[in-house]
């Protein structure tokens, strides 16, 4: 099980994890959360029924790796497609925002519930937990792979990610984002019937 998730029981899966990679894992999470922003609370005496029908942003994020989170629906080659896309993301941004949220910190609340220990421990997620922690996964994923600028090439062809020396200022950061793919992948393939 070390490094890799197993099936468990009811649709959930479990990995061991040792204390660096909980901490690494954790940092993570609580980064996107940064990133992706707080939610927008009703205001005391404020209806909470109408956070549900608040209207989001129209314009996408200037942070590419914002952008890439919350992507353009249909392109922006004409006006019609851009309007197009201001009025999908004004609908739909800020729910995608909450779920992003809501995957990310069920990464941080399932991590903050395992015992510590130097050796670490066996994480145990519920199935719904799993469909939150793949989320963050592919979202964690995303950033840092648009924070390197990573291309379908860097990870096979002869720029690999496997292949950075240890001094390029990048290789912590590649480390990450190949162990969260590991992790990602081996999560999908306990999760498949």
């Amino acid at each position: 099980m070390a490094g890799h998730f197993e099936a468990t029981p009811g649709g959930g899966a479990a990995v061991a994890l040792d204390e660096v990679e909980i901490a690494i894992l954790r940092s993570l999470a609580v980064q996107l959360l940064e990133l992706i922003g707080p939610g927008d609370l009703p205001a005391d005496g404020e209806d909470p029924l109408a956070a549900l029908f608040a209207e989001g942003p129209s314009e996408p994020p200037t942070d590419p790796a914002l952008a890439r989170l919350f992507p353009e629906a249909y392109g922006d080659e004409d006006s019609e497609l851009r309007a197009a896309s201001a009025e999908f993301r004004r609908f739909t941004e800020n729910d995608l925002r909450t779920r992003k949220r809501d995957d990310a910190l069920t990464v941080v609340r399932t991590l903050d519930a395992l015992p510590s220990g130097a050796e670490g421990a066996v994480l145990t997620l519920s199935a719904d937990e799993c469909r939150n922690w793949l989320g963050a996964l592919n979202d964690l994923r995303l950033t840092i792979g648009t924070r390197l600028e990573v291309s379908d090439e860097d990870e096979g062809g002869e720029g690999s990610l496997y292949r950075l020396p240890d001094s390029d200022p990048r290789k912590p950061m590649v480390m990450a984002y190949l162990w969260l793919g590991a992790l990602q992948e081996t999560l999908v393939e306990t999760l498949m019937p």
